[in-house]
């Protein structure tokens, strides 16, 4: 079985907010189960929302979603969504477009994203590692670079059967383990000899950068980011902007969790974060999420739409040990 996130994360979850704000709680409540260790390479994380029966206003029914290397999975039970148009703001008056269908496939996406629910809405998504996507299908995930698109045009028949196993699934418990016993032992027989990750960027980044390195012949930098670009559709100065970027995010939400009073000071932030200066991450913060430090941090703190940085706010690090840096079998 997939190991869920602790109670606190996996259930309604409340930001860690400054003590002069009152805490914001979410009206639908989300979920978060992060992968047994033997698929921490493979998978990010597996999230969950329901709105089913929770009165939202429209404000309260966007979703913002920062830019994510990875490929991922989305399921939708109960209800629409749409997407809105890159570029336009969480307005009515933003142009949208229909998911294509209750199982769709997100490639990797270098910019925010923002969609808008029904008033009734249940999905589940499942975050891929940037890498996992072609190990485990040979394909190229660049080619759906900032694409959405239905999963059975992507995936194959048997794929296909797991779509629907999920989809038709009593809850989603049951549907994180039926993900898990699918992917288990494909992940095994694909690369099975993996470092251990985390839910973390950074963490990834890492191992990924050290088995590249020692993968194939030639050891130069030119080499090192051809596999990385081969592997993940991205280059490596691009992955290492998204992983500084969430790593400035976490730094900030450690600082408010900890008690600090009023917002995170962001030169400290940015310096922490390997920023050239605080403006540098102000800029990458904007791509990245459509919003500067200071903004998201407020937005986090007070709006419904913002859940799912709030959830990613209270998902504990993991605690390094001697067997972290072990390959997992």
């Amino acid at each position: 079985m997939f190991d869920a996130a602790p109670s606190n994360v996996s259930t309604r979850a409340e930001p860690a907010l400054p003590q002069s704000d009152s805490p914001y709680s979410d009206l639908a409540p989300a979920r978060l189960w992060l992968p047994r260790a033997s698929l921490t390479a493979c998978i990010r994380a597996v999230v969950a929302r329901s709105s089913v029966g929770v009165a939202l206003d429209e404000p309260q029914r966007y979703n913002h979603f920062p830019a994510y290397p990875g490929c991922s999975i989305a399921w939708l039970f109960q209800g629409s969504v749409e997407m809105l148009e890159p570029g336009y703001a969480a307005h009515a008056s933003s142009p949208r477009l229909d998911v294509p269908g209750r199982v769709y496939f997100c490639g990797p996406f270098t910019r925010p994203t923002i969609t808008f629910n029904s008033p009734s809405a249940h999905g589940m998504m499942i975050l891929l590692q940037p890498d996992a996507f072609s190990v485990l299908t040979g394909k190229d995930s660049s080619e759906y670079l900032n694409r959405v698109v239905a999963a059975d045009t992507v995936f194959d028949g048997q794929w296909r059967e797991m779509f629907h196993a999920v989809q038709s699934a009593t809850d989603d418990d049951a549907r994180v383990a039926i993900l898990q016993d699918f992917l288990q032992p494909r992940w095994a027989l694909s690369r099975p000899k993996s470092l251990l990750g985390s839910h973390l960027l950074q963490d990834w980044f890492r191992g990924a950068a050290q088995y590249f390195a020692l993968s194939g012949l030639g050891r130069s930098l030119r080499q090192l980011e051809r596999r990385f670009k081969r592997n993940t559709g991205l280059s490596m100065r691009e992955l290492r902007s998204l992983t500084r970027s969430e790593n400035a995010f976490y730094v900030a939400a450690r600082e408010s969790e900890n008690g600090k009073l009023g917002a995170p000071r962001w030169a400290d932030v940015a310096d922490e974060g390997g920023y050239a200066d605080q403006s540098h991450m102000c800029r990458e913060s904007r791509r990245v999420t459509g919003f500067s430090p200071e903004e998201l941090y407020r937005l986090m703190c007070t709006e419904e739409s913002f859940w799912m940085y709030r959830l990613w706010a209270l998902t504990p690090a993991p605690q390094p040990t001697p067997k972290d840096r072990r390959y997992s079998q």
